[in-house]
This record gives structure tokens, sequence and C-alpha cells, in this order.
């Protein structure tokens, strides 16, 4: 079997109907993979079979195995929506981990079928870490959104024991103009008030909708990667950096003022963070590793989204 082989041409997705699973469902069909979602409701994509799940009861579709040789694990509560009270953030982690524990248990009684675990995770995990460059083998913070991280990991992890190949994508912001960060960004730029967020200068680890897509299909074809990948573009920028950007991309002016940090403390509190937190992200080991980016600058992803 050659490197970049799949084992079979059956994939199951988790968190299929997000934004990121429809456009990797797309593309899976696109090249002759067979596509399957577990999911809460029903789906009305006829090329695609949806197999019924509750995380919360401990229910699943035991038939959603069938001839799956790997798992796109992609489902979890929206982190940035609601604010964080205690409720909200054991929803946020038990989407991610009860889900995946619920598929192992059901692959334990299932031997010999799967073999190949993929999920997402995010850069949250090194949080907000001012100017440091941040590799795989960095110590995750210790805030809320590293703690979800690590958790989500080990849950991931677990399917070692298992005997899968497991590979986790510690995902940032990724850019699309349908959905996502960038639309929001967007919206004053668009009306005139387009102005840097806090000090401006927090890292923001960006990535082109298309290459996180690119990222997951390399993945499942090269059957010898393995392991942790920061999912970023490699030319890291500024949220300021980024805010030019894209008001040039959208032929709006910046005003020479920032929105003051405090203003999304106030409307935010902890879920601030995600605004204001400077993560600054290495791509080098997937590049390393063979992956090529479509869209490795910012000012050429700007450019095909928006044109």
């Amino acid at each position: 079997m050659s490197a970049r082989a799949p084992k079979n041409k059956h994939i199951l997705i988790t968190g299929g109907t997000g934004l990121i699973g429809r456009l990797i469902t797309d593309e899976l069909l696109n090249r002759g993979y067979r596509v399957s979602h577990l999911s809460r409701k029903s789906g009305n994509n006829p090329k695609v079979t949806t197999y019924l799940w509750d995380v919360y009861k401990g229910y699943i579709d035991e038939h959603c195995l069938e001839g799956v040789g790997t798992i796109l694990h992609l489902a979890g509560e929206n982190i940035a929506s609601g604010r964080w009270t205690g409720k909200r953030k054991k929803e946020i982690i038990d989407s991610r981990t009860k889900s995946i524990g619920l598929l192992y248990q059901l692959i334990k009684s299932k031997p010999k079928q799967v073999n190949t675990i993929i999920s997402a995770s995010a850069t949250g995990y090194y949080s907000d870490r001012g100017d440091e460059l941040l590799t795989e083998e960095s110590s995750p913070n210790n805030d809320f959104m590293a703690q979800c991280c690590i958790e989500w990991e080990n849950a991931v992890d677990e399917g070692r024991k298992l005997g899968l190949r497991v590979i986790k994508f510690r995902t940032g912001v990724v850019l699309s103009k349908h959905d996502g960060a960038l639309p929001q960004m967007a919206k004053p730029i668009k009306s005139g008030f387009g102005m840097p967020l806090g000090s401006g200068k927090q890292w923001i680890p960006w990535i082109h909708w298309h290459d996180v897509v690119d990222m997951y299909l390399y993945a499942i074809e090269k059957i010898n990667l393995s392991g942790v990948y920061n999912m970023v573009a490699p030319d890291p920028v500024t949220n300021k950096q980024l805010t030019k950007a894209l008001a040039r991309q959208l032929h709006r002016p910046v005003w020479p003022i920032k929105v003051p940090s405090i203003v999304f403390k106030l409307l935010m509190g902890e879920m601030s963070t995600i605004v204001l937190g400077s993560t600054r992200v290495s791509a080098q080991k997937i590049e390393k590793d063979g992956f090529v980016f479509k869209y490795p600058e910012l000012n050429g992803a700007l450019k095909d989204i928006y044109g």
C-alpha cells in the first residue's frame, strides 16, 4: 500500500453539517468517497447517509460504522455562542469528549473496522501567549479554552488504546465569507467603522477554509501521518494587520483608533480572550511532513475569498 492510499473509501463525519463538515463532505464526494454523517437530526443531502445519535442520552445508531475505515470527528458546541457560565462550559467540553467516547464504545464492540480517527482540536490549547512562537511541543495554557482542548485531545487519544491511527488538528481562525469569524470582522469595516480590537498587537492564527479541507484530505490519504498538528497558515498576522488587510480588500478605511479592551471584557467577560488573546502559532511541522498550502499568506487568501 502506498503512503497516500486510504484504507477504504467510506468516511464517517461527526459535525458534518457545520461549515467545515459541509465543505469536506463536498470534496470527499467529488473525489469518489462514500460519506456518512452522524447527526442529531436527519440530513437533506441525498448523496450522504445520515445516522442518528444523541450524545447526552448515550444513543448511537450501531449501523453507522458499517464499512467505515476513517472517522472525522468535528462535532462540538460553538465555543463563542453565549457567555461562559458554568453550565455552558460543561456543555462545550461534554459535546467534544462524550461524543468521541460514545464512538469508541461502539468501536470496541465492532473491532477491525475503523482504523483512523482524525479529530479537530483548537489553537485555544495555547490560548493567550503574547509573542511566543508556539509549536506542537509547546505547553498548554491554564484557562478555560486550554482546559477544553486538553480534555478534548485526551478523549481522542483513547483511540490509541484501540490500535487506531489518531490525528489531531489544532485549528486556528478559519477564514470564510459565509460563516465563522470573518463575516463578523467584516461587518463594521463594510459600514466604515473598521478599527483594530484591543491593542491590535494580538496574533491571529488564521487559515483559509480551502487549506483546512485540503489538510483533512491529506491526513486521510497519507496513512503514515499521525499525532498532533497545528492547522494554521504559515503567515501569522496581528489583529491590526488583519483589520487593515481586510479593509483594503473591501475598499474601506480603517480608523486610526482602537476599540478599547475594556469594552470586550465588559460585554464578554472571560470569553473576551477569544478576541483579545494573542496566539502566534507555527505551521512548520505540517509543512515539513509535505503539506503544501494553497493560501500561505493573508492577502492572497482574502483576495480569493472576496474576489
